[in-house]
């Protein structure tokens, strides 16, 4: 009998369950394949946690949110991980491992198939930063959720004439908030791409009002103010060495209330814009991509992740999905900046 195992890692996201699915469905049907997973992440493969994945055990789940699976940030590469991961893959006799994650996981299974560990990828990130693919899977529920949060914001905003901030995710880029910004109709949008001055944030700000209208600003997690030379991270780093963000929104609502006299308010959506059901769009994507992983380990395609290109879903060689990110080009921001104050 052939076996895969599949895992996720790193922050949960909408649509990572249709992953499952359709990875499971279409092994079974399509390759006669048995499936087992594991266990919160990496962390399930290094201490061999695992279950079965009978097709009877995804019925159903494509419209769940978060991951049936479960998931950690554990890296498999300190220690002697890579060994513990070789020592897994021959105890339960699998052709390889369908890892479904972000950079970090993409970056660890590339690292693990250089040692000779068979890996497929599938990207998996709410941020939609990864450059081999042109969608990930999430990102559209989260502009979703965060576009139906700033909305609210917006009425309560009003109701008090209130500057309202929202902050929203995006490590490396500010995607989640260029379009839920766009798409709530927000005064100033934030990105860590483009630095713009307090200044200038000030002055979106008092134009909007001095239109009689409630402020709204729209912040990416990783936004860096002209003269700050990183984003604000003061919770120290995670298990993969990168900042652990969250906070700009709040450091913004005071700088803005002093500087401009408008009662200002900031919310951090934080881990809403990861929960919930998936949108239909990310399920059909995510779907799709779990197909394709278990046609890329059938035919041997190791060391390669599944990816979106226009309406088809290609194999890139994980080096080349890890080799740059996908930020919002400058005429983008420009586009949106034309609507700002």
């Amino acid at each position: 009998m052939k076996r895969l195992g599949i895992l996720t890692s790193g922050g949960d996201c909408p649509g990572v369950n249709a992953v499952i699915r359709g990875a499971v469905l279409g092994g079974d049907v399509a390759h006669g394949y048995e499936f087992i997973g594991f266990r919160d992440g990496w962390r399930g493969v290094l201490e061999q946690d695992v279950f079965p994945l009978p097709r009877t055990s995804v019925r159903g789940i494509s419209r769940l949110g978060g991951t049936i699976l479960g998931t950690s940030r554990t890296n498999p590469l300190v220690g002697k991980g890579i060994e513990g991961v070789r020592s897994c893959v021959r105890r339960h006799e699998l052709d390889g491992l369908i890892a479904i994650g972000g950079e970090g996981t993409l970056a660890a299974a590339r690292e693990l198939c250089g040692q000779g560990i068979n890996v497929v990828g599938v990207p998996k990130t709410i941020d939609n930063d990864l450059g081999a693919t042109d969608y990930t899977f999430g990102f559209d529920s989260a502009v979703q959720t965060a576009t139906e949060a700033i909305d609210r914001l917006r009425t309560t905003g009003e109701s008090h004439h209130r500057c309202m901030v929202a902050e929203v995710m995006g490590r490396n880029a500010g995607w989640i908030a260029l379009h839920s910004g766009m798409a709530s109709g927000a005064h100033a949008i934030l990105i860590p791409e483009h630095p713009v001055s307090l200044d200038q944030i000030c002055s979106w700000v008092l134009s909007a009002r001095d239109r009689g209208r409630a402020p709204l600003v729209v912040v990416a997690e990783a936004f860096a103010p002209e003269g700050h030379q990183a984003p604000y991270a003061p919770r120290g780093l995670d298990t993969f060495g990168r900042p652990r963000l969250g906070g700009i929104g709040l450091l913004l609502e005071g700088e803005l209330q002093t500087r401009t006299g408008i009662e200002t308010r900031a919310t951090v959506l934080g881990h809403i814009q990861r929960g919930g059901e998936p949108t239909a769009f990310d399920r059909v994507l995510a779907t799709r991509l779990g197909l394709a992983a278990v046609e890329s380990a059938a035919a041997g395609r190791w060391g390669t992740m599944v990816s979106l290109r226009g309406t088809d879903i290609v194999n890139v060689d994980l080096g080349e999905a890890l080799g740059e990110l996908k930020v919002v080009p400058e005429a983008r921001y420009e586009e949106a900046a034309v609507l700002f104050g």
